[in-house]
């Protein structure tokens, strides 16, 4: 299992591969654009990343994984980007 500060990590890696982002947040870290949030690392160091409702409920089906939950409440559209994805970039979705 990896550590809150090697799955942020990882989450700036994603976000490195696109230079028109930016991360915000210092103690939750997020990526917004047009003023919507759309991926997001939550103090439990889970990824959730926004989708319409069929790209999410294909994506859950392909990756056996599920809704992403902060705050102990699951967010609507969000998924959770499963630990078996984070050595593939190319399987995330495209930001």
């Amino acid at each position: 299992m990896k550590t809150w500060e090697e799955k942020l990590a990882f989450f700036d890696k994603i976000i490195d591969n696109h230079p028109e982002l930016e991360r915000k947040g210092k103690t939750m870290p997020y990526t917004s654009a047009n003023g919507h949030m759309f991926s997001l690392l939550n103090k439990a160091g889970e990824i959730g990343f926004r989708f319409s409702k069929e790209k999410g409920e294909a994506f859950m089906s392909k990756y056996d994984t599920t809704r992403f939950k902060s705050h102990g409440s699951f967010m609507q559209g969000y998924v959770l980007i499963p630990e078996s994805l984070y050595n593939d970039l190319d399987c995330l979705p495209n930001t």
